[in-house]
């Protein structure tokens, strides 16, 4: 028994990476639609070369058509050029691949059964109303972002609530392994990226042996795993270990369009009391076991207290999505932990990208447009929609300090490169821009007036933005805020500011990469 049990927890056979994802992601579709609509344009003046004038009207008119659908559409204006410069360059193709992807194929029930699960779910967290009226009578402008983030689901303010502050991945998994002991109800996990090595495997060691004393314990990680992390049967080797785990969205190549719809969340709950978050997944380089990138520099939060509830909320959301009954009441009772000396407000919110709601954008500009004295920023990665690069240009322009604290060796090439594309502009209106010389920042912070903090999953691109599903934490007036803005300033230390002349000397073959897949941006 304790020799299969041993065999269950070591290291399994790793998925294929790269290629695979290259694929069946966004690039083997664009690939593919490339060559077919050569082939086809081929096979057109091959075969009905007496009908060229025809076939040539009939695309002209379906191409008008769709054109038209599209500046109709409450889509991004960003995002509208895109597709008009890619209806442009592949007239039939161009216009068939934005139907296809505005008919929400593979992911319509989905959206469906969710959108049912959210208005289920409306009242399961009750907002306290001597909460709300103590902060109405310390922040009106507070007050009136937590009304806009309680208007898109069921996200109360909270206090009451005690925040711990991570600057390190590191420093996260070494306290998540003490709270992972702790466990005796429940513990949830859904992570984008589960990965296996040494983080991994002390976690799962611990989940294995809490689930074998009666410990519930659910798992639930993206679907991208399956291609480039993990065996295709992952899910039932956990099982066998008596831990429930699912992947969300499987990816399904070439016949549905949720390759966009990921679940870029981290969210871990144990017992209903205590939670993480933040940008930290279940790979050893974001604990600098491995190194990659450099240094990987990423931050996170635990929650103890009340708002605890939201994250259990959440995860409980997307766990039954495919679930007929599902039950929430007996995960949301309340606990003995109640932090009733914690200072300040804390509000857990999620972002989906099956709604109208761009929640991670507007709590993001609502700290740029109120801030008076400075606004903080750690990012992975920049590409900015025309409303979001104007907050940050506005902010500065009207005297703020507004910095941006950036990878200073990247990740990925296009990503860096369309980051670059922004500098310039920002830069003119007075933003500070630092890029941080031991490697990758992967964290996603804002920090704002000494009173004001986001720390979750956002990252400032179209991906995290409008296209994943993800969770922050927002704090006003809470005890940590000066942590993070310790952790910023200590950080900034270790970067190179960026400047003209530096962005003069840069690589014309960087310039020129930034430049051409800017076109493409609103869909990477």
């Amino acid at each position: 028994m304790k020799e299969k049990e041993n065999e269950g927890l070591s290291l399994l056979e790793k998925g294929q990476k790269g290629i695979v994802q290259a694929i069946f992601g966004r690039t083997g579709l664009i690939v593919v639609l490339l060559l077919l609509n050569f082939g086809l344009l081929c096979s057109v003046f091959t075969w009905f070369s007496e009908l060229l004038p025809q076939f040539y009207g009939a695309a002209v008119l379906f191409s008008v058509c769709v054109v038209i659908y599209l500046l109709n559409t409450h889509m991004d204006s960003t995002a509208k050029i895109t597709w008009l410069i890619l209806i442009t360059l592949l007239p039939v193709f161009g216009a068939l691949l934005l139907l296809y992807s505005r008919m929400e194929i593979g992911h319509r029930a989905a959206k469906k059964r969710l959108n049912q699960l959210t208005e289920e779910t409306k009242t399961s967290i009750l907002q306290k109303e001597e909460t709300i009226h103590k902060l109405q009578t310390e922040s009106q402008e507070t007050l009136a972002l937590a009304r806009y983030i309680a208007r898109t689901g069921c996200y109360p303010v909270f206090d009451h609530t005690d925040i711990t502050y991570f600057p390190l991945g590191e420093d996260k998994f070494a306290e998540m392994l003490i709270q992972l002991e702790k466990a005796e109800r429940f513990i949830f996990l859904e992570y984008f990226i589960i990965d296996e090595g040494l983080m991994w495997g002390k976690i799962l060691e611990i989940l294995a042996r809490k689930a074998k004393e009666g410990v519930e314990v659910r798992v639930m990680y993206d679907g991208t795993c399956e291609f480039a992390l993990l065996p295709h049967d992952y899910p039932r080797r956990l099982r066998e270990l008596g831990i429930q785990c699912k992947m969300f969205a499987p990816v399904s190549p070439f016949i549905s369009t949720h390759y966009n719809y990921r679940d870029h969340r981290k969210i871990l709950v144990i017992d209903g009391h205590t939670a993480f978050n933040g940008g930290v997944n279940l790979s050893d380089e974001y604990i600098n076991h491995i190194q990659r990138f450099g240094h990987w520099k990423d931050t996170a939060v635990m929650i103890k207290g009340e708002a605890v509830k939201s994250y259990t909320l959440m995860f409980l959301q997307m766990w039954n999505i495919d679930v007929k009954q599902p039950e929430f009441e007996k995960y949301l009772q309340d606990t003995e932990v109640t932090q009733k000396q914690a200072k300040g407000y804390v509000i857990p919110y999620g972002d989906s990208p099956l709604d109208d709601d761009k929640v991670g954008e507007r709590v993001y500009m609502d700290i740029l447009n109120r801030a008076q004295n400075y606004v903080h920023v750690m990012s992975p990665y920049l590409i900015l929609d025309s409303e979001l690069e104007a907050s940050l240009k506005f902010s500065a322009e009207r005297g703020v300090d507004v910095k941006l604290i950036l990878p200073g060796i990247p990740d990925k090439k296009i990503p860096y490169a369309l980051a670059k594309t922004h500098y310039a502009s920002l830069m003119k209106s007075g933003v500070k821009i630092y890029e941080y010389i031991p490697g990758f920042v992967h964290a996603k912070v804002f920090v704002s007036d000494d009173c004001k903090a986001v720390v979750g999953t956002i990252n400032l691109d179209y991906r995290s933005l409008y296209h994943h599903f993800e969770c922050a934490t927002y704090m006003y007036k809470t005890g940590c805020i000066s942590s993070i803005e310790r952790d910023f300033q200590e950080t900034l230390e270790k970067c190179r500011m960026v400047t003209t002349e530096m962005m003069k000397k840069e690589k014309l073959s960087m310039k020129l990469l930034g430049c051409v897949m800017k076109v493409m941006a609103p869909l990477l």
